[in-house]
């Protein structure tokens, strides 16, 4: 598996958000993008994550960061997750985990001390040129947000 290195180009996409629209990575060029992976949605850890980008939206995006995440649930998933979590940016729909896999966020891990196949919980921020900016993998849901804010010098 291939995780991506910050300053090589971020892997192109483009995929079906909650709402049923087509967005790829090219609708953010010019800004810098917080493209965070998670395992499932409506789950405990990927609840917290979610929710936390969600309360820390409003300053992210004045400091020139928008967010989406990505998961391999299917649309109508998605949709429910936003409606219920009252979540404010787009989650996109990876269900054949074509660009998890390009992002180095789907494979091998460990999952109570088993090695299994799966979503590893990973962010990626993408610099307004298109590049990988900072690439964290296995992260925790809970603070990680925090962790986040702080890696890019915004607390």
């Amino acid at each position: 598996m291939t995780r991506l290195t910050v300053g090589e180009p971020a892997p192109a996409f483009t995929l079906t958000s909650d709402e049923g629209k087509q967005i790829s990575l090219d609708d953010y060029r010019g800004r810098h993008l917080i493209i965070f992976f998670y395992p499932a949605a409506m789950t405990p850890g990927c609840t917290k994550e979610a929710c936390d980008f969600r309360d820390s939206l409003t300053g992210l995006t004045e400091a020139g960061y928008d967010i989406v995440g990505i998961s391999p649930d299917p649309v109508a998933k998605l949709t429910k997750f936003v409606e219920q979590e009252s979540l404010t940016y787009p989650l996109l729909s990876d269900e054949d985990k074509s660009t998890l896999e390009a992002y180095g966020a789907y494979g091998e891990k460990k999952l109570y001390g088993k090695t299994v196949v799966g979503v590893i919980r990973s962010t990626i921020v993408v610099d307004p040129e298109g590049k990988v900016e900072l690439a964290k993998y296995n992260v925790k849901a809970t603070g990680h947000v925090a962790s986040l804010k702080k890696a890019l010098k915004l607390d």
